[in-house]
């Protein structure tokens, strides 16, 4: 039996199956994403899902679905799943399903009286191209299998609904049959490895139901293009493939493909391979270079999530290629000392003032966990390093400089240039303007690592000296700006009007750094507020639930989820940190909470998002899953502290 799989007590259950998804990507940024049901209850979802370059830097939604028909003596059973309004199923096909499961592909198995027929999703790992694999199991007779596709071709983050541009014509290919809605759009080639006859039909579909979207507070329904459909014959131990693609494929080689791909999916028979099928498919390998989208099915490619996630998706995996090609990639695209933090349609926007320190954490991580030479670091990424420090020194855009207390300041009202970015109604909702601790402690720590690695490899470097100074006046200068001592905590941030008290795992993730200008008396003190207050089962609360502003459960419209996004949310990436500060502190003590901790997660794979971790879950018990449903930075802490436990169980590890 597979790793992750129901059998028909659950899969009639729609509260049950509408709320667990599956995801397939591969290197070219296309993706698969739907309902394990295939009822697809998000704007997001799809069989085809694929980037445009051509009109835009986002995905678009070509095949959103297909449904399928068996016809046994002249009577149709409708298989596919679709909602609407008020709570409305039609056609109900999820009545026939008896089996999923998730390894190594999805596969659902249907039964319809004496018929068994299975149907697979095997997602290709080199373009952006599906097969759809029918095997007719058992059946007394031969039967008729129709095939309808549904088309969307739009933007992921929009809807369609029924138009006059859309082009009703078609263009028949052996064994199958393409379409173009859209002028500038790619073609959808649609074709079986055996012979099918088209019938072509154009009509629209109306009112197809997102129950996601609804709750998400966005626009909820859509009208589909279904052209025609496909009918073919099948009879028992017959197998079929549909492949879906982007150009014309030579059917007799269709099955074959299909094999290829199937022997190269890797497996899911465990947790820890579930996260390690999971931490590949954010990796994206095209003419472009090689990065990290941070999450499906809604987000792209972001610095900080890169930098983030490395440690656990590459470095622990020990993957050093896909972790210096990463780098490269976003080296490339500094614009001074900033690297892009998110693309919106064609622009990239920069605003963020950690990201540029995170790069020194994350090769700091690049010696440590693969054993590279300072010297080698040094001569690789001395440009970029010495780039960010001397403009952060400097003073550069969105009012990045550094005080005379060698602190370093950014922003105004209207930036949020931490990781507690989102905005409400128009402001940042959260936008820690000043001398934020973490950027202080990422900071700090990433002046050490210059030093220690010109050290090393240019001791005459004539900044040395400039930039030591910096460090001691940090140094001397952090616990008198951010130590509370009415408390005995940490303001979270400071600035000439405020200093805010509020507690949040930013003074943890001070604490956690490899050079932390914390005392070691004050990265105690972090942890066990962090510990009492902000650690949950799924992850750090983003804001203490003592707080008068925490809000514990993240639902609602726009505004209100981006409220509670930094206020009582709690983000598995975190996990990592609280991980390192333990072990830093606590040594090999740590051990048995940690295992604890990862072994916790291994419930929530087989939720929300199936063989993945989501990007949020609320702070509140039961601990729901929110947001993505595949999250770069929660699937590589989670591999970094397997990482850290299989170091800590070793014999000779740290005591």
């Amino acid at each position: 039996m597979s790793y992750i799989s129901w059998d028909k007590k659950k899969l009639v259950n729609l509260e049950f199956t509408l709320n667990r998804e599956v995801l397939r990507s591969n290197a070219k940024g296309a993706f698969l994403a739907t309902t394990v049901i295939g009822c697809n209850t998000r704007k997001y979802h799809g069989l085809l899902v694929v980037p445009q370059p051509q009109l835009d830097n986002n995905n678009h939604v070509l095949l959103s679905s297909l449904d399928e028909t068996v016809i046994e003596n002249k009577e149709e059973f409708h298989l596919g799943v679709h909602m609407y309004p008020d709570g409305v199923f039609a056609p109900r096909g999820h009545k026939y399903i008896r089996d999923f499961s998730a390894d190594p592909m999805p596969k659902l198995t249907y039964r319809i009286g004496n018929v068994v027929l299975d149907k697979e999703l095997i997602f290709s790992s080199t373009e952006a191209r599906l097969f759809v694999r029918y095997t007719l199991k058992e059946s007394v007779v031969p039967i008729t299998l129709r095939v309808l596709p549904f088309l969307a071709f739009r933007n992921v983050h929009m809807l369609t609904h029924e138009n006059y541009d859309a082009s009703h014509k078609v263009e028949l290919v052996k064994n199958g049959a393409s379409w173009q809605l859209y002028k500038d759009y790619s073609r959808l080639y649609l074709q079986f490895s055996k012979s099918a006859e088209y019938t072509h039909v154009p009509h629209w579909y109306y009112n197809m139901f997102y129950i996601r979207e609804q709750e998400r507070g966005y626009e909820a329904i859509e009208d589909q293009f279904v052209p025609g459909f496909f009918e073919l014959q099948m009879k028992q131990g017959d197998t079929v493939v549909l492949s879906v693609s982007l150009q014309e494929e030579n059917p007799a080689y269709i099955k074959r493909q299909c094999e290829a791909e199937v022997k190269r999916l890797l497996p899911q028979t465990s947790y820890e391979d579930c996260l390690v099928k999971a931490a590949d498919q954010f990796i994206i390998r095209d003419e472009k270079g090689t990065r990290l989208w941070a999450g499906f099915p809604w987000f792209g490619s972001c610095s900080r999530d890169t930098f983030l996630s490395l440690p656990g998706i590459a470095l622990a995996q020990g993957d050093e290629k896909t972790f210096t090609d990463a780098l490269d990639y976003l080296v490339s695209r500094m614009q001074g000392p900033f690297f892009p933090h998110r693309y919106y349609q064609k622009s990239l926007y920069f605003t963020a003032v950690d990201s540029p320190l995170w790069f020194f954490f994350v090769l700091q991580l690049y010696e440590k966990m693969l054993g590279k030479a300072k010297k080698d670091i040094w001569r690789k990424y001395k440009k970029p390093m010495t780039t960010i420090l001397e403009s952060f020194i400097a003073g550069t855009d969105f009012n990045v400089h550094v005080l005379d207390n060698g602190l370093l300041y950014a922003g105004n009202r209207d930036l949020a240039l931490t990781w507690m970015n989102v905005f409400a109604q128009g402001k940042p909702w959260t936008p820690r303007t000043g001398l934020a601790i973490e950027v202080n402690a990422l900071w700090y720590n990433a002046l050490c690592y210059a030093v220690e690695l010109s050290e090393a490899a240019e001791p005459k470097n004539p900044l040395l000296e400039k930039w030591k100074t910096i460090i001691n006046k940090v140094k001397a200068s952090f616990a008198d700006t951010f130590h509370n001592q009415v408390t005995d905590g940490f303001y979270d941030f400071v600035n000439s009007s405020e200093k805010n008290a509020q507690v949040r795992p930013n003074m943890m993730l001070a604490a956690a750094l490899p050079f932390s200008p914390m005392t070691e008396t004050m990265q105690k003190r972090a942890f066990d507020i962090a510990h009492s207050e902000l650690l949950t089962p799924r992850g750090i609360r983003s804001l203490s639930p003592n707080d008068e502003s925490y809000k514990g459960i993240s639902i609602g419209n726009h505004s209100e989820r981006e409220r509670a996004y930094h206020n009582g949310t709690a983000f598995p990436w975190l996990i990592a940190f609280y991980a390192d500060l333990s072990v830093k502190l606590f040594g090999k003590t740590s051990l048995p909470y940690l295992e604890d901790l990862y072994n916790g997660f291994e419930e929530a794979i087989k939720d929300n998002g199936i063989g993945t971790v989501s990007e949020i879950y609320d702070g509140n018990p039961p601990f729901e899953a929110r947001g993505c449903i595949s999250q770069s930075t929660s699937v590589g802490a989670l591999l970094y502290l397997k990482y850290l436990i299989d170091g800590l169980n070793k014999k000779g590890g740290p005591k």
